[in-house]
C-alpha cells in the first residue's frame, strides 16, 4: 500500500470527523439557546400577574347567532342552518365583574338553550368572563369532545376492566 493511498482515506476520515464535530456543536448550541429562553420565560411567568382565564375551546364556527336587540328569533335562525349530527350548538354567555352579571348571563344562556331545545337542537352552555351579548355558535366540534377521545377512553377502560391473557383479575 502506498503512502498516497493511506493519506487519502485518512484525509476523508478527518473531514468526516470535522463535519460531525461541527454538527454536534451546532446542535448543542441550539439546545443551550432553547434552555436559556425557557428559563427566561419561566422567570417572566413567575413575575407576571395572574392572567384572566382563557375562553373555552371551540371548533371553527360555521354560523354565529348574536342575541342582540332586533335579532330574529333563534328558532328561525336555526331553521336556516343545515343539520348535521357532527355539529354542536354552543350557547356562550359572557359576564362582567359587576354583582349580578353572572346570574344574568346564566339566565340568558338558559333561555337561549331552551329556545334551541324547542327547535329540536341540543345545546351546550358556556358562561365565561367577557363582554358583549350572548351568542350561539354552530360548529363541527363534536368529534373533538365526544368522538375519538371518548371512544379511546372507553376502549382503554374496557381493556383495563377485562383481564388479558395471563393476567389476574383486579
Amino acid at each position: 500500500m502506498s503512502a498516497r493511498t493511506a493519506a487519502s482515506w485518512q484525509t476523508s476520515l478527518a473531514d468526516l470527523s470535522l463535519i460531525l464535530f461541527m454538527i454536534s456543536a451546532a446542535a448543542i448550541s441550539r439546545q443551550q439557546d432553547h434552555l436559556r429562553k425557557a428559563k427566561v420565560e419561566r422567570a417572566e411567568l413567575r413575575e407576571a400577574p395572574a392572567a384572566a382565564p382563557a375562553s373555552s375551546p371551540e371548533g371553527t364556527p360555521l354560523a354565529v347567532y348574536i342575541a342582540a336587540p332586533g335579532a330574529p328569533p333563534l328558532a328561525r335562525w336555526l331553521a336556516q342552518q343545515a343539520g348535521d349530527p357532527r355539529q354542536r350548538l354552543t350557547v356562550a354567555a359572557p359576564y362582567g365583574p359587576a354583582s349580578g352579571d353572572l346570574a344574568r348571563a346564566m339566565s340568558e344562556a338558559g333561555r337561549l338553550a331552551r329556545e334551541a331545545g324547542a327547535a329540536g337542537r341540543e345545546a351546550r352552555i358556556v358562561v365565561e368572563p367577557g363582554e358583549g351579548p350572548a351568542r350561539v355558535v354552530l360548529a363541527f366540534d363534536v368529534a373533538a369532545s365526544h368522538g375519538a377521545a371518548g371512544a379511546m377512553a372507553r376502549t382503554l377502560l374496557e381493556r383495563r376492566q377485562t383481564p388479558g391473557e395471563g393476567e389476574r383479575p383486579r
